[in-house]
C-alpha cells in the first residue's frame, strides 16, 4: 500500500514529545500521589478482591469468599472463572501496596500499548513507527488515562485494560496460534472478551477461531484439575448469575440489560424485552460491519467490541475501556473526514472524560433501586445511544465515500495484518 495516502493531514511530529511525554508522567504521577496521599486513594477493592480471594484457595472454598472491608453494604464476592485466581494467585505473596503500584504502572504501559496498536491498525505498522505518531501515542496514553473507564480501573484495581491490550495484540498478529491463544487466555481470565472470536470469524481466520476455543477449554480443563470443587461451583451453578455480581439497575451497569431496566423500572433479565434489544443491536452491528472497508481492522474489532458491552449482562462503566480506541479510529481512520466523525467523537471524548454514569450515580437513591425520574433513565442510556448513533453514521458515511467523487483523498488504503 503507499502508506502516504494512509497518512491524516497535519500528522504530528518528533517535537510533540516536548509535552506528551511530559503530560504523561504528570498524569501518571497524579494517580500515584492520590493513590497514596488521599483518604481513598488506595481503594482498590477489586484488586483485594483478585489477591486475597486467589489466596482462598488454599484456605476456603474460592466462591465462599467476600471482600467487606471497604463495601460492607455490598461485600464483593470472586467472580471470575477458577483460572483467574490461578493467575492471580502469585500476587498474594508480594505486599499489597507493593501491587498496587505495580499494577498502576503496568495499566499505563498497557495503555499505551492499546493506543500504539491503534494506530498500528489504522495506518500500519510503519507508519505508526514514526516519531511523529510515537508521539501522539504518548499524548493520547496521556488524555486516555482520564477517561472514566481508565480512572475507575484504576481505583478499583480492575483487569480491563490489560484485557483489552490481549484482544489488540491478537489482531494485530498474524500467527494463528499466537491470536488464539491469546483470546483464550483472556477468555479463560474473564468470560467476556470471549467475543473478540466474533471478530476472527468475521476477518474468516478459522485456524484462529479453533485455537481460541481449544485454549479456552484448556484453562476449564486445567480448573477441574487443579481446583475442581471451586471449577464444578463456577461452571455448574454460579456461571450466568448476574446478581451476584452486582445490581444491574444501577446506572454503572451501562449494557443493554442494565439501560432497559432503568428505562422500564424492573430488571428485564433476559426476557422479552432484553431479546427485541440484542436483535436489534446484532442486526445494527452487522450491517455496520458490512459497510467498513476490507482493511478497517480497527474498525470491525470495534463494532464487535461495542457489541460485546452491549449484550453482556452486565457491562460497569469500567469495562468501555473500548471508548479510547473508538476516538482514535474516529479521529485518524478511514471515515476521519466525513461529515460528524469529529462530532461523535468528540461525544464519546466529553462522556469519557466527564464521567457521566459517574455524575449520575450521586442521584441515584440506591444502587439496588430500579424505579427512578424518566430523566435520569434516559441520560443514563448515554452509552447505549452513543453507540446507536456511531453504528448508524458509520453505515451512512460509508455509503456517502462510496458516493463521493474522490473516495482515496477520505480514506486509507487497507492494511494487511502486521506480523507480531
Amino acid at each position: 500500500m503507499n502508506l502516504q495516502s494512509a497518512r491524516p493531514g497535519r500528522a504530528p511530529t518528533a517535537a510533540h514529545l516536548r509535552w506528551a511525554l511530559p503530560a504523561l508522567g504528570l498524569s501518571i504521577a497524579a494517580r500515584l500521589l492520590w493513590m497514596l496521599l488521599a483518604p481513598n486513594g488506595m481503594n482498590l477493592v477489586d484488586l483485594h478482591v483478585y489477591v486475597d480471594g486467589s489466596a482462598a484457595l488454599l484456605t476456603e472454598h474460592l466462591y465462599d469468599f467476600t471482600y467487606a472491608e471497604k463495601t460492607p453494604d455490598f461485600p464483593l464476592p470472586f467472580t471470575y472463572p477458577p483460572f483467574a485466581a490461578l493467575v492471580f494467585f502469585p500476587l498474594h505473596y508480594l505486599p499489597f501496596t507493593v501491587v498496587a503500584i505495580g499494577w498502576l504502572f503496568a495499566i499505563a504501559a498497557a495503555l499505551y500499548g492499546v493506543v500504539r496498536i491503534s494506530f498500528e491498525l489504522i495506518l500500519g505498522a510503519r507508519l505508526a513507527s514514526e516519531p511523529g505518531w510515537r508521539a501522539a501515542s504518548v499524548g493520547w496514553t496521556a488524555v486516555g488515562l482520564w477517561f472514566e473507564p481508565v480512572r475507575t480501573t484504576i481505583d478499583y484495581g480492575q483487569v480491563n485494560v490489560f484485557l483489552v491490550l490481549g484482544a489488540m495484540i491478537a489482531v494485530r498478529s498474524s500467527r494463528w496460534w499466537l491470536s488464539g491463544g491469546l483470546v483464550g487466555i483472556v477468555a479463560g481470565i474473564k468470560l467476556t472478551p470471549a467475543i473478540t472470536g466474533l471478530y476472527f470469524v468475521a476477518r474468516r481466520r478459522w485456524a484462529t477461531v479453533v485455537c481460541s476455543a481449544l485454549v479456552f477449554a484448556a484453562t476449564v480443563g486445567g480448573s477441574f484439575l487443579i481446583a475442581p470443587g471451586e471449577a464444578r461451583q463456577y461452571f455448574g451453578t454460579l456461571l450466568g448469575d448476574a446478581d451476584r455480581i452486582g445490581p444491574v439497575g444501577s446506572v454503572w451497569n451501562q449494557s443493554l440489560r442494565g439501560t432497559l431496566s432503568r428505562i422500564l423500572g424492573y430488571d428485564v433479565e433476559s426476557g422479552v424485552w432484553w431479546l427485541l434489544g440484542v436483535l436489534i443491536v446484532a442486526v445494527l452491528a452487522y450491517f455496520t460491519w458490512r459497510s467498513l472497508r476490507p482493511g478497517d481492522l480497527l474498525g470491525t474489532l470495534i463494532v464487535v467490541q461495542l457489541f460485546g458491552l452491549l449484550v453482556s449482562p452486565i457491562s460497569w462503566s469500567h469495562h468501555w475501556v473500548w471508548l479510547l480506541p473508538t476516538v482514535l479510529w474516529l479521529v485518524y481512520g478511514p471515515l476521519r473526514t466525513v461529515v460528524g466523525a469529529k462530532i461523535i467523537a468528540g461525544y464519546w471524548l466529553v462522556n469519557a472524560l466527564v464521567g457521566v454514569p459517574w455524575i449520575l450515580s450521586f442521584a441515584q437513591e440506591s444502587i439496588w433501586t430500579i424505579p427512578r425520574p424518566a430523566w435520569l433513565a434516559w441520560f443514563g442510556a448515554v452509552d447505549l445511544l452513543g453507540v446507536l448513533v456511531l453504528w448508524g453514521w458509520m453505515i451512512w458515511a460509508a455509503r456517502a465515500v462510496k458516493r463521493s467523487p474522490r473516495p482515496a483523498d477520505r480514506s486509507p488504503e487497507p492494511v494487511a495484518h502486521p506480523s507480531t
